[in-house]
């Protein structure tokens, strides 16, 4: 305690000082418009910026909460979109009402692994049996196909990759309807090929590809990628097309499994002409 009286009776000049500047400033700034206007305005700014850093810091470590809610809002909203629908017709004729059937079923998860450089690449997803996911399921993004389901578990379920050598999507030329065989043979994960175009089908750069809808996996028309470049070899029939995925593969974090719900009865009377 003396050595603090010490301090102050040494340094009381300055803390005088002090004391007279802020009293000097105060009268300055309530006795002035401008000075005073200045003042606040500047205050006003420093504060807000204050709670506007403090704001993005919170949503920051709220993001990873808010991705998950966004994903299965708009899992719901796939589920509900027409797209998943099909129109119901009678025996001979169209039923002329608004009555829909539902095709398939959305659900949110996400990538917990993931590989790009091998020649059959996989992904794995956090939800498995216990949420409902089955084998050959379809898996997209936000961007566009990502794979079908190979395996599962209780917790976790394995995705083929489109980037998979043995992994063929029934694609088609969304402007033209034409379709064929989108093939990933390696290399570039950001390009593949389709196949099966014939040579009389006109094609210009950036056509967009989709899902043709006839493998009961996905859904027509969803989004692949769009025509890169193509060539027609000489004595050939069919069209050699390059197409760059609208996907990032190394950067898929949310996607959404597509439960076809009329996929066994497409399968039992398919097998009936076997």
């Amino acid at each position: 305690m003396r050595n603090l009286f010490r301090f102050l009776t040494k340094n009381s000049f300055i803390f005088l000082f002090l004391l007279l500047e802020v009293v000097a400033f105060s009268l300055l700034v309530q006795n002035n418009n401008y000075q005073s206007s200045s003042f606040f305005n500047s205050s006003n700014f420093l504060v807000g910026n204050l709670y506007s850093t403090v704001n993005n810091i919170n949503d920051y470590f709220n993001l990873k909460e808010e991705n998950q809610k966004l994903a299965q809002q708009n899992a719901k909203l796939q589920s509900t979109s027409l797209s998943s629908f099909m129109k119901v017709f009678g025996r001979l004729v169209q039923i002329n009402d608004t009555t829909f059937m539902q095709s398939y079923v959305y659900s949110s998860a996400k990538v917990i692994n993931n590989s790009t450089n091998k020649r059959q690449n996989y992904l794995t997803i956090d939800k498995g049996a216990i949420n409902g996911i089955e084998a050959e399921m379809g898996v997209i993004s936000p961007k566009g196909v990502v794979g079908i389901i190979k395996n599962v578990s209780d917790h976790f379920g394995s995705v083929m990759s489109v980037l998979h050598e043995k992994n063929k999507i029934s694609a088609k030329i969304k402007k033209s309807g034409y379709f064929g065989s989108l093939v990933w043979e390696g290399g570039n994960y950001r390009e593949a090929e389709l196949k099966d175009i014939p040579n009389h089908v006109k094609l210009v750069i950036g056509d967009t590809i989709v899902t043709s809808g006839y493998s009961s996996i996905f859904p027509e028309n969803i989004l692949i990628g769009t025509i890169k470049e193509f060539e027609l070899p000489k004595g050939n029939n069919f069209y050699n097309i390059k197409v760059e995925f609208t996907e990032d593969y190394l950067n898929v974090s949310h996607v959404y499994i597509i439960k076809s719900l009329l996929k066994e009865e497409k399968k039992a009377l398919e097998k009936l002409n076997d």
